[in-house]
C-alpha cells in the first residue's frame, strides 16, 4: 500500500470512489435508452465548448464546456425527437460536427496544443477543490436517480405507454440529458475525451451480461466500475502507465469475461 503515501494518489482514489458509481448509474440509464454514443458525442463537444468560450472571453474552460454541453444536449434531443432517423445516426452526426468545429477553431487560434491534454485526461492531476465538486455531483446524481429512475425506465420501454401514465417524456428526457452532460463535462479533464464513453458504457454493458433483474443490473454495474477503477489505479502506479487507459483496459477485459460467461451459461 505504499502508493497511498502520495497525496495525488489519494486524491485519485477518492475521485474513483466518487465517480465510478456515478458513471455506472448514468451508464445503465444510457444503455437502457439505447444511447450508447450520447456520452461520446458530449465528450467530443468539449473542444468546441472550450473554443467558443475563448471566443466569448470566458477564461474558465470548465464553465464554457459545461454550458456548451447543456445546450448541445438539448439541441440534440430536440432534433432527435423531430426526425425519423435512428438515434445513433443523429448522435453520430452531432458528434462529428462538434469535434470538427472544435478542432478547426482551436487550430485557427493556435491553442490546440494547450488543450490537447483533454483528449486523454489526467486523473492524477485532480485537486481537492475538484473533489468537492465531484462529491456534490455524486449527491445530485443519486437524488436524480431516486426520483426519476422509474420514469426513465418506463420511457425506455415504451414512450407512448409512459405518456399514458402521465409522465412528461420531453421534460424527463431533457433533464436526463442535462445531468449526463454535466457529469461528462466535469470529468472530461481527468478521464479524457477519447475514454469517457468507455468509462460510462462498459460497466453497464458488462453488468447487463450477467444480471437477471434491475436490482442486479445496477448493483453489478457499480461494483464493476468501482473494482475496475481501483484496480486500474493500482496497476497503473506499479506499471507506470496512464491511469485512465488502464482502467478502460480492465473494464474491457471484464466485459469480455461477462460476455463469454453469458454465452457459456446459455449453452448449459
Amino acid at each position: 500500500m505504499e502508493f497511498l503515501n502520495y497525496t495525488f494518489i489519494k486524491n485519485a482514489l477518492i475521485a474513483i470512489l466518487l465517480a465510478s458509481p456515478i458513471f455506472a448509474i448514468i451508464g445503465t440509464m444510457i444503455v437502457n435508452n439505447k444511447m450508447a454514443f450520447f456520452s461520446d458525442a458530449l465528450g467530443h463537444s468539449a473542444l468546441t465548448g472550450i473554443a467558443i468560450g475563448m471566443l466569448l472571453g470566458i477564461s474558465n474552460a470548465n464553465i464554457s464546456i459545461v454550458i456548451f454541453a447543456i445546450v448541445f444536449a438539448l439541441i440534440l434531443n430536440y432534433v432527435k425527437n423531430k426526425t425519423s432517423y435512428g438515434t445513433d445516426t443523429i448522435i453520430s452526426v452531432f458528434s462529428s460536427i462538434a469535434m470538427a468545429i472544435g478542432l478547426a477553431l482551436l487550430g485557427r487560434m493556435g491553442e490546440f496544443n494547450k488543450y490537447s491534454n483533454y483528449l486523454v485526461g489526467d486523473l492524477l492531476s485532480i485537486s481537492k477543490q475538484e473533489l468537492v465538486y465531484l462529491a456534490i455531483a455524486f449527491v445530485l446524481v443519486i437524488i436524480f436517480w431516486i426520483f426519476t429512475f422509474n420514469k426513465i425506465n418506463a420511457i425506455s420501454v415504451n414512450k407512448m405507454l409512459a405518456k399514458s401514465k402521465g409522465i412528461n417524456v420531453t421534460l424527463v428526457d431533457n433533464l436526463f440529458s442535462v445531468v449526463t452532460a454535466i457529469i461528462v463535462m466535469i470529468s472530461i479533464r481527468w478521464i479524457g475525451i477519447l475514454l469517457i464513453n468507455s468509462m460510462v458504457i462498459l460497466p453497464a454493458a458488462s453488468s447487463r451480461n450477467i444480471s437477471k433483474d434491475m436490482r442486479e443490473y445496477h448493483t453489478n454495474a457499480i461494483i464493476i466500475a468501482l473494482v475496475s477503477g481501483v484496480l486500474g489505479l493500482i496497476i497503473s502506479y506499479y506499471l507506470s502507465v496512464p491511469t485512465g487507459p488502464m482502467i478502460v483496459i480492465i473494464l474491457g477485459i471484464v466485459y469480455l469475461f461477462t460476455f463469454l460467461l453469458r454465452k457459456m451459461l446459455k449453452l448449459t
